[in-house]
C-alpha cells in the first residue's frame, strides 16, 4: 500500500528505472517512461523485449523515480497485457502524457498498429515503496 505522499510523488514523474530479473537471477535495468493513476502504473514495450520476457518468467518488480536527492522504489506485480480492450485502454493511458496522444485514433486502428509493432501494454500494480521523497534541508 502507498502513502497518499507516495501516490502524488509517483503522478508527478513520468520516468522510472525499470528492474525485472533475468533467466540467471541477474537484474535488468531498463529506463521507461510511465503513467500512474493512483491505482496501477502503465507502460508500453516490444512483446518481445528482454523486460517483456523477463516479466512472463517472473511477474515480481520494482520501479526506481529518481528525482535529483529525492527518489522513491516500488515494489509490484507486472502483468503484459498482449490484446483486448485492456490493453488500449493501457495504451491510450501510457501515451496520454507523452507526445503521441491518441485522442483521435479508432481502437481498431491503434489495435491494428499495435499488433503490427508486437507492442504490450504492461501493468505494474504497486505493493509497496520506500525511499525519500522529502527534499533534506541543509543544516
Amino acid at each position: 500500500m502507498l502513502t497518499p505522499e507516495q501516490q502524488q510523488y509517483l503522478r508527478e514523474h513520468r520516468l522510472a528505472a525499470l528492474g525485472t530479473g533475468r533467466r540467471d537471477g541477474s537484474p535488468q535495468l531498463t529506463w521507461i517512461a510511465y503513467e500512474y493513476d493512483g491505482t496501477d502504473v502503465v507502460l508500453q514495450t516490444g512483446g518481445d523485449s528482454v523486460k517483456a520476457r523477463n516479466i512472463r518468467r517472473s511477474n515480481a518488480v520494482a520501479l526506481l523515480v529518481p528525482d535529483g536527492g529525492r527518489n522513491l522504489v516500488v515494489y509490484g506485480t507486472a502483468a503484459i497485457l498482449e490484446s483486448g480492450p485492456e490493453r488500449l485502454a493501457a495504451i491510450r493511458r501510457a501515451r496520454a502524457t507523452s507526445q503521441r496522444p491518441l485522442a483521435e485514433v479508432s481502437d481498431a486502428d491503434l489495435e491494428a498498429e499495435l499488433d503490427a509493432r508486437g507492442t504490450v501494454a504492461l501493468r505494474i500494480v504497486p505493493d509497496r515503496a520506500m525511499g525519500r521523497i522529502v527534499e533534506r534541508r541543509p543544516e
